[in-house]
């Protein structure tokens, strides 16, 4: 009788239910024709290792990783070693970079565990780059904000998403090598993008992220299985917990059930299946300290005086109640030239916002960085920078083109280090893009051209272009628009050095 069958199965529903509130810990199941048994692992109950290598062991070949860290900052260190015990081979690693030759995920490259990366960044590992231009690795790069966003998407059920980050390059366009061959041709290139119009902007379409287990590293974990993250380390370590089917997760201490408030909990132990109290933490750094000259100019090479022209006019673009983004470099180095009179409040990729001077020594924090490994004083949250917030970003180039498209991430088959955040910066219609460059490469050829001959990172993006020459505005339909000269060059001599035609304002 159906019925009869209903309230059957309201009664068994009941007893289970009061069953798991009074045995929290055992999963109990009961069945009309079965009775009652009981099981010691549940999906939701996070299991303890002792031993990281017991930890990672059941991965097989062949798996997708999904591994935290930004740079040096939040590396499951001891969770990477255990998969060079292990063995396993044929990884597709999803992170933003690979570390560097010795730490992190680059010891998984020096022994070729690694088939593929998913990276927003090759940044200063050397190892990365050369197996990547000889065949030997297949690296699918994507924008960093980007990178964030499909994790995050995978880990909320979401499959695919619109973004107007890398409109018109090549991660709309397809082509981007992923795999080349030994004699440098392309053996694999990326596909091209579905593409939207929402109110006027294109867009494209970007697909979620998951993977079969995801290598997380922590602060603390209280012996549920909740987790907490510190300062700059929570990176990409947080949305690739929900990410994953299998989530081990690796912590510096693990404290009693309460120790921490429920808001403060970062990742409910729902998400977190595995977890292992890190024995040693190496956090590798990348140390630069504050002294007592870095607020001073001081001339040691030929090239500083160059330098130091475009860092000082930068500055001037700093406007009182800012908020700037700054790349690595010439950039970075503009923000100790900001005028005492004004506030500039300064946000870096990885969340940082409020960014401060390096530290002294007695300041010195590996799980506070910004982008670039450095050390800067206060953390946001990591999506800042991508949603169009940010009133300045600045940054440098290899080649600008008339029109404002801009080219900084890679030179095909030569030098790859990755677009990183760039092409998330300069896709905000809302944020004003200022390029700080030398105004010719070696050789004296030039670098702002009618068109750029490299893959572009955004199209159309740059507002200004400041060099030790020159100072132009960029219209995207009027073109380029010389507002400035050094003193002592002359228009004439800027026309020899500049690669596309421009009107004068002076």
């Amino acid at each position: 009788d159906p019925l009869i069958q209903l309230c059957k199965n309201i009664v068994v529903k009941g007893v289970n239910m009061m069953l798991n509130l009074y045995f929290r810990n055992t999963e109990f199941t009961f069945s009309e024709t079965c009775g009652c048994y009981f099981s010691t692992s549940s999906c939701h109950n996070t299991k303890f290792y002792t031993d990281p290598v017991e930890a990672v062991k059941d991965i097989p070949n062949g798996s997708t990783l999904l591994v935290g860290g930004f740079g040096l900052c939040g590396i499951p260190e001891n969770l990477i070693g255990a998969l060079l015990k292990t063995g396993v081979k044929g990884i597709t690693a999803v992170s933003n970079n690979a570390g560097v030759d010795n730490f992190g995920l680059g010891l998984l490259l020096q022994t070729k565990q690694i088939k593929r990366m998913v990276s927003s960044y090759v940044g200063e590992n050397a190892e990365f780059e050369r197996q990547y231009l000889c065949g030997e690795l297949e690296v699918e790069l994507t924008p960093q904000g980007t990178l964030a966003e499909r994790i995050r998407a995978g880990g909320a059920g979401i499959p695919a998403f619109f973004t107007s980050t890398g409109y018109g390059t090549l991660v709309q366009e397809g082509g981007s090598p992923i795999k080349y061959n030994s004699d440098g041709t392309v053996a694999l290139a990326s596909e091209p993008r579905e593409v939207r119009e929402f109110d006027g902007r294109h867009y494209i379409m970007e697909k979620s992220i998951t993977g079969d287990f995801a290598l997380v590293k922590a602060w603390k974990s209280d012996r549920a299985g909740n987790i907490i993250f510190r300062k700059t380390a929570r990176n990409f370590n947080q949305p690739m917990c929900k990410a994953a089917r299998t989530t081990v997760v690796e912590v510096e201490e693990i404290v009693d059930v309460g120790s921490f408030a429920p808001e403060d909990i970062h990742v409910p132990k729902i998400y977190v299946h595995r977890l292992i109290q890190g024995t040693s933490m190496k956090k590798e750094l990348r140390l630069s300290l504050r002294k007592a000259e870095d607020s001073q100019s001081k001339q040691k090479k030929s090239g500083d005086n160059v330098r130091e022209r475009i860092i000082r006019r930068a500055a001037l673009e700093f406007e009182d109640g800012m908020y700037a983004n700054l790349g690595i470099g010439i950039p970075l180095l503009a923000s100790n030239f900001i005028s005492p009179a004004i506030t500039v409040h300064l946000q870096s990729e990885n969340g940082v916002l409020g960014l401060g001077p390096y530290p002294s020594e007695n300041e010195v924090d590996p799980d506070l960085i910004n982008a670039g490994n450095f050390f800067p004083f206060f953390y946001l949250h990591f999506y800042l920078a991508f949603s169009g917030h940010v009133d300045l970003t600045m940054l440098g180039a290899m080649q600008v083109s008339k029109t404002g498209d801009l080219a900084n991430w890679m030179i095909p088959g030569k030098m790859v280090k990755g677009m990183g955040g760039a092409m998330d910066l300069v896709s905000s219609s809302r944020t004003k893009v200022v390029v700080t460059m030398e105004h010719s490469a070696k050789g004296n050829t030039h670098k702002i051209l009618e068109k750029c001959t490299l893959p572009i990172t955004g199209k159309q993006c740059v507002d200004r272009i400041i060099t030790e020459k020159a100072v132009f505005n960029v219209d995207k339909k009027k073109g380029l628009t010389l507002i400035e000269i050094w003193e002592g060059e002359s228009v004439d001599e800027i026309k020899k050095c500049t690669g596309a035609d421009f009107t004068v304002s002076l």
